[in-house]
């Protein structure tokens, strides 16, 4: 097998109370590219077929269909030949099975992993710093409700590729699982919108703090890793691994939940901006704690609710808002998390006026709770900026467009082609 390589400017390490960890070995500036990672696996979201190339996820129209599933799509024979050892494993299960072919991402990153450890003895170009099977599992801390999930995976593992795998034991499949879902990532694109799920070993190495010093982004299915601070030899690279909105009670419970650790960065500990993130009505009779203490378990349970709801309707957003705001300030993060939520539903019935006047509220206090350069920031001026334009309110358009390629071109870099088609959006209005 190939020996680990290096990456310049990049070194692993051990982080002290942490375990393995990156460090950078030379100057970053902010918006400069540490580091790029083709993923060792991945998979397009079932969603965004027809708009998306299996293989490379280049967003274009005009894309060829397989000649044989007719489901999965490419941008030409090129990309179609260089997903085919990928997508045969799923081809004809998807005919056979028809709408009910529906493994997770999960399962599908798993067999995939599966497929290609047996094909490649080689260490992969994602693998210069951490091998695949060196991925950290947790599996010692899974609880049984999440070790039921593993096993349900297990069997659709089993149903959906038993004719082109051969799998290995129960138990290094419950492994296998546990290191992806500790460690797969969300692809997404310039709105936050959800492309599909890929695992990078060399990324997974980059820990988390809630005072993040560089930002995963994507090109394709690429990942690309840049500063979001000005970074100095020896200093440890730091992602956010959640949403940072949430004060730190919230933060920590997820990051607990899903990767098994408390965070003990500066936020953390000083909780600086909690007060903000919670803040409460002034009235002539203040909220006591009892109150407002009920008030956060309403908004954390309607939260959850929200989630696994197949349909969120307006009416739920509103009741929920008027309750909360009985009690919270339009800038409390859970008033946020709901209006976010109802601009989200107005988009989806086509109310665009009622989306704006939503994204407005939230667009002020996300500038101020998000750290530099979020792409949650960027992405609320991206959707503003074209319901402006759509509703012919070209100035306003113009201005929250050019706000979000600010952001962009350091979240992003200022070649991409996200930021190639904004300057042509953007052109085309003048």
């Amino acid at each position: 097998m190939r020996m680990k390589e290096n990456i310049e400017g990049i070194e692993r390490f051990v982080s002290p109370g942490k375990g393995r960890g990156l460090r950078v070995t030379k100057p970053f500036k902010v918006g400069e590219l540490l580091f790029a990672s083709l993923p060792y696996t991945y998979v397009l979201t079932a969603s965004e077929r027809g708009s998306n190339c299996e293989f490379c996820f280049t967003r274009k129209e005009g894309l060829a269909k397989c000649g044989k599933c007719k489901k999965a799509l490419y941008c030409n024979v090129k990309c179609q030949k260089g997903d085919w050892a990928m997508h045969k494993l799923e081809c004809g299960a998807m005919i056979a099975y028809g709408e009910n072919w529906c493994p997770s991402e999960s399962v599908r990153l798993v067999a995939r992993i599966i497929a290609k450890q047996k094909a490649q003895k080689e260490r992969s170009t994602s693998e210069k710093l951490l091998l695949i099977g060196e991925l950290e599992s947790h599996i010692d801390d899974v609880d049984n409700e999440k070790r039921e999930m593993n096993e349900g995976d297990i069997a659709s593992l089993h149903q959906f590729y038993s004719k082109n795998l051969d799998f290995p034991s129960k138990t290094a499949l419950l492994t296998l699982f546990s290191q992806v879902n500790c460690n797969g990532f969300t692809v997404e694109d310039e709105e936050l919108s959800k492309m599909g799920s890929a695992v990078y070993p060399d990324v997974a190495l980059v820990n988390h703090s809630c005072c993040p010093n560089v930002i995963v982004t994507y090109k394709g299915n690429v990942a690309e890793v840049r500063a979001v601070q000005d970074m100095t030899p020896g200093e440890e690279v730091f992602t956010s691994y959640i949403d940072l909105l949430y004060p730190t009670a919230d933060r920590n419970e997820r990051l607990r939940d899903a990767y098994y650790f408390t965070c003990d960065c500066k936020e953390c500990k000083t909780k600086s901006k909690d007060k903000l993130k919670l803040k409460v009505r002034k009235r002539n009779k203040p909220p006591g704690p009892e109150e407002i203490s009920s008030m956060m378990r309403y908004a954390r349970n309607t939260i959850k609710e929200f989630r696994s709801a197949k349909q969120i309707l307006m009416e739920m957003c509103q009741l929920s808002l008027d309750k909360m705001g009985e009690v919270f300030e339009d800038s409390n993060v859970y008033m946020l998390h709901m209006m976010y939520q109802a601009m989200g539903v107005c988009l989806y019935m086509g109310d665009w006026d009622e989306a704006i006047r939503y994204g407005e509220k939230v667009l002020k206090p996300y500038s101020i709770l998000y750290p530099p350069y979020s792409m949650n920031v960027a992405s609320m001026y991206l959707k503003l900026g074209r319901l402006y334009l759509g509703l012919e309110r070209k100035l306003s358009g113009i201005d929250a467009l050019k706000k979000a390629m600010a952001i962009m071109e350091v979240a992003h870099g200022k070649d991409h082609q996200y930021l190639i088609e904004l300057r042509k959006e953007i052109e085309m209005q003048k």
